[in-house]
């Protein structure tokens, strides 16, 4: 599926990156860009840059990068056709009926027909649970009290004790194996021949936030092992970017979300009105699931297992939240291992009284700490301090420290003098060891400039600088050409851009990186338009900077040449250029 190259572009135009991305994350100005904490991996400082002026987008922590296209691709995982959809009605553009290449029709028909799959695989397990074959499971989800509204609710079903049940069914319908392969449904085995993933087994559809289904989750019947089975990843399952329950929780007009770890604490909790009630899907819990939080809520009140693994998982899990900007609580279920246990044995009031008397997060992780040490040993109970006074240094914002300090103080009944002197010698401690990173990185990075690196380096920072200041281009034009730019990816970005300038048009990097269809390609093209390029120079040191790139970028190109020649007059003209290019001088 494809549309024309005017309405990609003038859909792109009439979405200006920066009011997008704002609306998913929180966004700074600083200089000419804007820079937030990067939505795609896990962060304390901001790296992420924004560029207006651009409209691309760079992370100098993991390298994410592009336009307005591809960030709404990657943070939503919607294909290209998907985002130009999202975009167009955004900004309130209708769009012409799509056309269709085959690579794009058959990628488009393969996430349409594995949503079919899963969708009748879900109503094929929904109609197990409801016959004969099915009673030991319905009995077992009475037995967790689950009403036959919630079970209808969240479409639970049942895989039969035959392993080949499920793929006799898709077989009998005349669906193909080349597709069944690609559902996570099945098991392909040389030895064994071809089984369903799930037998015998509770089965909990994953719905995304548009209620398609995604994938499954499968609790077995009896004493089998794993006790949980989750589907694997797939073109449309992607665990880390989705939680189970979110369709529903979505839809709470509460800006709160009650984060569990399992399915049934989910089910339980909505059963119970509780709707805001979401769960990870068998994987620790991630950044983009706290990013996909973010968008239906401010505050998540934390619910997992109040055993030793649940203890832990919460304490991973609050740090993630909090860089996501999100306000993080937890909820203390004891003598109750879950929500779900809690539940049956004190009903909703008590529950709801619970998320009232929630703790801070910071200082459940402290209450935590505690459990460690034996306050009745003056050598342990200073160790204690110590080691808070090492966490009270996590918050830069002073007022934001000293209050904690003040609680922890009053809490552990130490002089919140001392606890500050503390507090304030380790961060003096921390911030020299960071300097001194700071140093030893700028040194290693200074020597991998040198020899190839250095000459791609001066590649990126030419193409980075006409963009920033197209009048330069008038300079250079009789001088360099495409040609030099001997990086391949380079050179074809080069020869865009100069296409650009030629025919007049406004300079564009954003619709540039439009013509690489490799993801690793736009990162790099991203990398590369986020060069740094002057720092901070008067007019004669960014002068001699920029006859410097020139110069790099010619001189290699013509050795290169030098070194392919078979032409006698080609030999002499290289021979004459480098000899020139000793006495170039550019003014700006």
């Amino acid at each position: 599926m494809f549309y024309p190259d005017e309405i990609v572009e003038e859909v792109r135009e009439k979405n200006d990156i920066v009011d997008v991305i704002s609306t998913f994350i929180k966004l700074n100005r600083r200089g000419s860009n804007y820079v937030g904490l990067c939505p795609f991996h896990n962060e304390k400082t901001p790296s992420f840059s924004v560029s207006q002026n651009k409209q691309m987008y760079y992370c100098f922590g993991c390298g994410a990068g592009g336009n307005v296209y591809t960030f709404i691709m990657e943070y939503e995982n919607y294909t290209f056709p998907e985002a130009v959809k999202y975009l167009a009605e955004r900004v309130g553009i209708v769009l012409p009926e799509a056309e269709y290449s085959e690579e794009a029709k058959r990628a488009s028909d393969l996430r349409t027909r594995l949503f079919e799959v899963n969708k009748m695989a879900a109503n094929y397990y929904y109609y197990q649970l409801t016959s004969e074959q099915g009673k030991t499971a319905l009995e077992y989800l009475r037995k967790r009290e689950l009403k036959e509204e919630t079970i209808k609710k969240f479409g639970l079903g049942y895989s039969t004790k035959y392993s080949n049940d499920l793929y006799q069914y898709f077989k009998s319908k005349n669906y193909e194996d080349s597709l069944l392969r690609q559902t996570g449904l099945f098991t392909y085995d040389e030895a064994r021949g071809v089984y369903d993933k799930f037998w015998n087994r509770v089965m909990f559809p994953i719905l995304d936030v548009n209620n398609k289904v995604i994938g499954f989750g499968g609790r077995v019947m009896g004493e089998g092992a794993p006790k949980y089975l989750n589907s694997p990843e797939t073109t449309v399952f992607d665990k880390s970017r989705n939680l189970f329950g979110l369709n529903f929780a979505r839809l709470s007009r509460k800006r709160s979300i009650l984060l569990c770890e399992g399915y049934m604490d989910v089910i339980a909790l909505q059963q119970a009105g509780f709707q805001n009630a979401v769960a990870s899907l068998g994987t620790a819990f991630t950044f983009q699931q706290a990013n996909l939080l973010k968008r239906y809520a401010d505050e998540v009140f934390i619910t997992y297992d109040s055993d030793k693994a649940g203890v832990n998982a919460a304490l991973r899990a609050i740090p993630i939240l909090k860089e996501a900007g999100l306000s993080a609580k937890v909820i203390h279920m004891n003598p109750y291992k879950d929500p779900d246990e809690f539940i049956k044995a004190l009903g909703e009031s008590e529950f709801e009284k619970r998320i009232e008397k929630a703790s801070n997060s910071f200082l459940f992780e402290v209450a935590v700490l505690e459990r460690d040490f034996d306050f009745s040993d003056p050598e342990q109970k200073t160790n204690f301090y110590q080691e808070t006074a090492k966490k009270l240094c996590r918050f830069s914002d002073e007022l934001e420290r000293n209050n904690y300090v003040e609680a922890v103080a009053r809490k552990y009944m130490i002089s919140q003098e001392d606890l500050k002197k503390l507090v304030n010698r380790y961060g003096a401690s921390l911030s020299s060891f960071d300097t001194y990173e700071a140093k030893t990185r700028t040194e290693r990075e200074k020597k991998s400039l040198k020899g190839t690196d250095g000459i791609k380096e001066s590649q990126k920072i030419l193409l980075t600088w006409l963009i920033e200041e197209p009048e330069t281009y008038t300079k250079i034009r009789d001088i360099i050409s495409d040609r030099d730019f001997k990086e391949s990816l380079f050179q074809k970005v080069a020869k865009l851009l100069f296409q650009q300038f030629e025919q007049g048009e406004r300079i564009n990097p954003a619709a540039i990186l439009d013509q690489f269809e490799s993801k690793e390609e736009q990162k790099e093209i991203a990398s590369l338009f986020h060069t740094g390029v002057k720092g901070d120079m008067n007019q004669i040191e960014k002068e001699k900077a920029f006859n410097d790139t020139v110069r790099r970028v010619k001189k290699h190109s013509l050795d290169w040449e030098s070194r392919t020649a078979t032409d006698m007059n080609e030999l002499q003209r290289i021979i004459k250029e480098q000899s020139d290019l000793q006495k170039l001088h550019i003014f700006l």
